[in-house]
């Protein structure tokens, strides 16, 4: 049994309580707990240490605490909760705590859609790096009893580079949802005539093929690599589909009636620390409509 708990970073803004409202229901069908986490900044942390020297006296309110109170009560079905302070930098204080997690989630200041860039530059720190699945919120998605809870789970598969980690993690999703997991894969199309004509892409610039296979060998492919997992989760209905190009507007796309999006972060290091993503998962965070789960490799180093 995973007795790891479900982790949200909470700082009072909006858009970190929506990760809240997403949070609830998720810890509560994972029969996890939920771990609400509140980096303090500088100014709050020479508060309390000042609190502390001042020694016991009247209880002085916190407006991130009094928000997440407001959002916690009149709830009949609330999971076991913990209220969990950090020090630091957020992205490397929330690491640390990710390191035990089950999941990780966090909001996200934009609307979503490609008018809009969604991520600020702490989510897109702690996605690159955590650990654990980071799940990041846009603002205008819906959450906690609104959620879209019958809404599949949608699968960024790329066949070259995506790990067990991934999939697995999308099949538990669907699972545990009782939802259909709808598995994208994209393959490379060559381009339009017209640009070929027009000498975008003059003899010898164009490499034919690279856009082999066929699709019909890009389907085989993907059922071979997803034929173990339906297998481990029978109860899973899987919509595979293949589509030509363009993997993260496919995605994107999806994500309008999508509960989850599902996408692996790039597996390749440049070195330690560095903020590397592939850059579908990166597209896809800051343009989903829908809640994003980025699942990393496990570290076996």
């Amino acid at each position: 049994m995973d007795t790891r708990p479900v982790v949200v970073a909470v700082d009072g803004s909006d858009h970190s309580l929506r990760a809240l409202e997403w949070a609830i229901p998720t810890a509560r069908r994972l029969d996890a707990e939920l771990v609400i986490a509140h980096v303090l900044p500088d100014h709050t942390q020479l508060w309390v240490a000042r609190r502390a020297a001042l020694g016991p006296g009247p209880e002085l309110n916190d407006p991130v605490t009094d928000r997440v109170r407001a959002a916690l009560s009149g709830r009949d079905r609330l999971p076991s909760v913990r209220f969990d302070s950090l020090e630091g930098e957020v992205a490397d204080a929330l690491h640390g705590l990710a390191a035990g997690a089950r999941l990780l989630v966090m909001g996200s200041r934009g609307r979503g859609g490609f008018a809009s860039l969604l991520l600020g530059s702490n989510s897109l720190a702690v996605a690159t790096r955590a650990p654990c699945p980071v799940v990041v919120v846009p603002r205008l998605a819906r959450t906690g009893e609104d959620e879209r809870s019958n809404g599949r789970v949608v699968l960024g598969l790329n066949l070259a580079d995506t790990v067990d980690d991934v999939v697995e993690f999308a099949f538990e999703e669907a699972g545990s949802r009782g939802v259909p997991l709808q598995v994208l894969s994209a393959y490379p199309a060559p381009p339009p005539a017209a640009l070929m004509v027009a000498g975008e892409f003059p003899p010898g610039r164009l490499d034919v093929d690279q856009y082999e296979p066929t699709e019909g060998d890009e389907r085989r492919e993907q059922a071979d690599r997803l034929r173990p997992f339906q297998e481990r989760f029978p109860g899973v209905e899987v919509d595979a589909v293949i589509a030509p190009a363009d993997a993260a507007g496919h995605l994107v796309d999806a994500s309008a009636s999508a509960a989850l999006i599902v996408v692996g972060r790039h597996r390749r290091r440049l070195k330690p620390g560095s903020l590397l993503m592939g850059s579908v998962a990166h597209a896809v965070l800051h343009h989903a409509e829908c809640p994003v789960a980025v699942v990393p490799v496990r570290d076996t180093d």
